[in-house]
């Protein structure tokens, strides 16, 4: 069974969605929703559901939001040995969503993160997870020198990395590491704030990113065309049309669980699309960020719907 680590956001979650049209400075009839979340901390689960042996390292608060994120962990067979400050309180995410989905407003109270400084990485239980893992996986979540130090700890190590991009705003704190990351998985958004520059086409991405220093990653635009590039080629794909779409929190994630699923399992970047467009469909039809459904038999269920990847 193959070994994952993952280093990276695990927190709370809540979603406020508005039922009717928006009215601003109005109190907004809605219903809220609350459950562990975090780049890292959902496509761990997912992992772990598909059948990796992963371990989550993360900041962890000593209050009633650290035992949540803790049993949301243990629920999914995710091995959760977070850093614990029992005197602080555990990371959050609160946004506030019209009823198309679109985002009205969010706080985030991700302070703690901070606190995952590159010293953690020297903790020998940190140096000997790095050492047995066949792939890290991280997220922005963390400060842009922790980010540099796992990728040198991982080109050290010989490990494979990944990472989240998880927002335009933290995503820039992985322009120091792009060269020791071998798989990013973004949006256009988060593409545009790392190059500075826009495309007409999403095929054009891979050479703007590939200047930039990275060696492979995924890029999508919602239900639009998805690309995904490694040292090898580039290939695309037009995910399948999902009608019944509950939620689309968590979706990016899902595309780099099955994506990556995919990799570990030694398939080229065209199957890799079809596994992670098909893990990205599971979830986008469940109230959540991570489908309880999601399991290999559903996994390849799911992938007889996606159609094959071109390479270009």
């Amino acid at each position: 069974m193959k070994k994952i680590l993952v280093l990276g956001g695990a927190h709370i979650d809540r979603r406020g969605m508005i039922e009717t049209e928006t009215v601003q400075g109005a109190s907004n009839p809605g219903s809220w929703m609350e459950e562990a979340g975090g780049g890292g901390f959902n496509a761990a689960r997912n992992l772990s559901r598909l059948g990796f042996e992963v371990r989550l390292i993360a900041p962890r608060g000593g209050d009633g939001n650290g035992a949540t994120v803790a049993a949301a962990a243990r629920d999914a067979g995710v091995e959760d040995t977070p850093f614990t400050f029992l005197d602080r309180s555990t990371p959050s995410y609160t946004a506030i969503l019209e009823r198309d989905g679109n985002l009205v407003i969010a706080i985030a109270d991700m302070d703690l993160y901070k606190l995952f400084t590159p010293r953690r990485l020297k903790v020998r239980a940190v140096r000997d997870a790095i050492k047995t893992t066949d792939i890290i996986l991280c997220d922005a979540n963390l400060p842009e020198d922790t980010l540099s130090a796992i990728g040198m700890a991982a080109r050290a190590c010989e490990k494979r990395l990944a990472a989240i991009a998880i927002s335009p705003a933290k995503v820039v704190r992985m322009k120091p590491a792009l060269a020791e990351i071998d798989m990013l998985f973004m949006n256009e958004a988060e593409a545009r704030a790392l190059t500075g520059q826009n495309v007409t086409d999403v095929r054009q991405w891979p050479t703007l990113l590939r200047e930039a220093g990275l060696g492979g990653g995924v890029i999508t635009s919602g239900a639009k065309r998805v690309v995904a590039f490694d040292q090898n080629g580039t290939a695309v794909l037009t995910p399948p049309l999902i009608e019944d779409v509950k939620d689309v929190t968590g979706a990016g994630d899902a595309m780099a669980s099955g994506y990556l699923s995919a990799i570990a399992c030694g398939k080229p970047i065209t199957e890799a699309l079809r596994h992670g467009a098909a893990a990205a469909a599971i979830t986008v039809q469940s109230p959540c960020a991570t489908a309880s459904e999601l399991n290999a038999d559903t996994l390849a269920a799911a992938l007889a719907l996606v159609p094959q990847a071109e390479m270009v």
